[in-house]
């Protein structure tokens, strides 16, 4: 296939690579967006199931959420949003609580009729007095929870989640987890949440939907596709990109086994399963998605998680102090990259939010944007 020397290339087809090629294509630049998978989307990427017509997250449940009203405008110019609260359960021998630990949990847990004010007060009984300053996930739970709270609910959890002891995760992943005095069982606290009705392929198909936009799936990227192009926004794994010359990368992986039901089979989306003797760390009821739809069976995919082998989609980065060190390594390989830009949760190895990608696919598109339109450069002459 040849281009013109103005052309970008894109490689990824999810929400990073889609939101750049539209911001550039609404400032009359072409570009090439390449995608190994079979599809576009991502790991956000939904599908209608044939047996069901159910629409299934295929990578794992994604729920938009954020407060950052020029992002929610963004995805609404090409979706319409149905309403879904997450409100997540978890299954433990104890009972069945609401996530995140609120005040409902609380009074539940331990068989009281706390008010918030009374809650709290209890809670900080039950912390561990002698932790000063926590320093990893594990003392911060046991700080701020108590023991008994923390094995329930968190423990085995994030042994099975993470695949390594609490004590070796920072103390900063804890402090992600909020814990409410009130009966707000709403997973996510944002002003923005909802799930587009057609689904996340349809949102993203329709940001790729531009005459200056060319999709090829089925490509795995390689260096010599850039040549001819006069830039490269990359938003693989950045360790894959320079061939693991400084080590791979730690990521999680999920893979699923698949039910199908008739009627409803857990009443929830998603129900957490924290206890370690259990091997999954959740069920997920595809459905319960879209409460807008009716349908008489039901899917449930049941999440495992291990370490990522050759071959497996990457989700999740460990970000462990072996890593960032790696990290750092490719850090400075990309700042001598002018051609190439890193993008994404793969690109940069961290955990991002669809919100934070989208914004940060919006910021670098309009940067890149007004500086080859600076330089005179366009699209291909219509």
């Amino acid at each position: 296939m040849t281009h013109k020397p103005s052309t970008f290339l894109i490689v990824g087809a999810g929400f990073s690579g889609a939101v750049v090629a539209r911001e550039l294509a609404e400032a009359g630049i072409a570009s090439t967006v390449l995608d190994r998978r079979s599809h576009i989307a991502g790991n956000c990427h939904t599908e209608r199931d044939p047996e069901t017509g159910i629409l299934l997250h295929r990578y794992g449940p994604h729920i938009f959420n954020t407060n950052l009203e020029d992002v929610w405008e963004y995805v609404n110019r090409f979706a319409e949003f149905g309403p879904f609260v997450n409100r997540v359960k978890a299954t433990t021998s104890r009972g069945v609580f609401s996530l995140p630990v609120n005040l409902h949990t609380l009074n539940q847990f331990y068989g009281k009729t706390f008010s918030p004010a009374e809650a709290k007060a209890y809670l900080a009984t039950r912390g561990d007095p002698s932790i000063d300053e926590a320093r990893n996930f594990e003392e911060a739970a046991l700080k701020h929870l108590g023991r008994d709270l923390y094995e329930t609910f968190f423990r085995g959890y994030t042994r099975k989640q993470w695949g390594t002891d609490p004590r070796e995760l920072p103390a900063s992943v804890f402090q992600r987890l909020p814990i409410r005095f009130d009966y707000n069982d709403n997973y996510y606290d944002k002003t923005y949440q909802g799930i587009p009705s057609a689904g996340y392929t349809e949102l993203i198909r329709r940001i790729l939907d531009h005459p200056l936009i060319a999709v090829q799936l089925n490509t795995s990227y390689a260096r010599a596709l850039s040549n001819g192009f006069i830039h490269t926004v990359y938003t693989g794994a950045i360790d894959q990109f320079y061939e693991y010359c400084e080590g791979h990368l730690g990521y999680r992986t999920v893979y699923w086994d698949r039910e199908t039901h008739s009627g409803d089979y857990q009443g929830v989306a998603c129900m957490n399963y924290p206890e370690e003797s259990i091997p999954w760390t959740r069920k997920v009821e595809h459905k319960h998605f879209a409460p807008w739809e009716t349908h008489d069976q039901t899917v449930v995919f049941t999440e495992y998680s291990k370490e990522s082998g050759e071959g497996d989609d990457l989700f999740y980065p460990k970000r462990l102090k072996a890593d960032k060190e790696r990290l750092a390594h490719y850090q400075i390989l990309a700042q001598q990259e002018p051609r190439v830009t890193f993008l994404g949760r793969l690109g940069t190895y961290r955990y991002l939010d669809m919100d934070i990608t989208i914004a940060e696919a919006l910021a670098l598109g309009k940067k890149l944007g007004h500086q080859l339109g600076q330089n005179g450069i366009s699209g291909p002459e219509k």
